[in-house]
């Protein structure tokens, strides 16, 4: 299984609601799902974001007989 990850930088000047609502946004329409968060100690948000690679397998093509 291969994983596409984003990370982010979020300032301590965002309060908690919207930087949930912000990650539930972007789980809810990009298909990401939580993978890391560090809280460093001036406040800052290190927020590491995973979803799965998904690979289309070409497909043999038959003519109809």
């Amino acid at each position: 299984m291969e994983w596409e990850y984003e990370r982010l930088t979020i300032a301590r000047d965002f309060s908690r609601s919207v930087v949930t609502k912000m990650l539930v946004e972007r789980a809810e329409h990009g298909g990401w799902e939580l993978d890391r968060v560090r809280v460093s100690p001036d406040g800052t948000r290190r927020v590491v974001l995973r979803r799965k690679i998904i690979r289309v397998r070409p497909t043999l093509f038959r003519p109809m007989a």
